[in-house]
C-alpha cells in the first residue's frame, strides 16, 4: 500500500486562507530589514506567504500588507515587483500546469 504524503500548508497573509505551499510565494525580511521575494523558499529571515493571484497581490499593494506584517517601511517598487512576479508565475501555471 502506498503511503500518502502530507502536503505542506501555509497561510496566505492577505486572505488568511491556508493553501498548499507550492501555490504560494514567500516574501522574506532579513536581519538588515531588507524585504525581498524568495522563490526558492530557502532565504534566511522571517517569511510570509502570498497566493499566486494577481488580484491578491494588488490588494496587498493597495493595503501595504507587508509593511504591517514586517513592521517596516517597504518601497513601492517592491510591491510592483511582487505584482509582476505573481502575474508571471500565474501565467506560467496556466501554460504549463503544476508540473514544478
Amino acid at each position: 500500500m502506498a503511503h500518502k504524503r502530507k502536503i505542506p500548508m501555509r497561510k496566505d497573509i492577505v486572505t488568511g486562507e491556508m493553501k498548499p505551499k507550492k501555490e504560494l510565494v514567500r516574501v522574506v525580511k532579513n536581519k538588515e530589514n531588507e524585504v525581498s521575494l524568495d522563490p526558492t523558499g530557502k532565504k534566511a529571515g522571517r517569511g510570509a506567504y502570498i497566493f499566486l493571484d494577481v488580484a491578491i497581490a494588488k490588494k496587498a499593494q493597495a493595503e501595504r500588507t507587508f509593511d504591517k506584517v514586517f513592521e517596516t517601511e517597504i518601497p513601492a517598487a517592491f510591491y510592483t515587483e511582487l505584482v509582476e512576479y505573481v502575474d508571471h508565475q500565474a501565467a506560467r501555471r496556466e501554460l504549463f500546469g503544476n508540473e514544478k
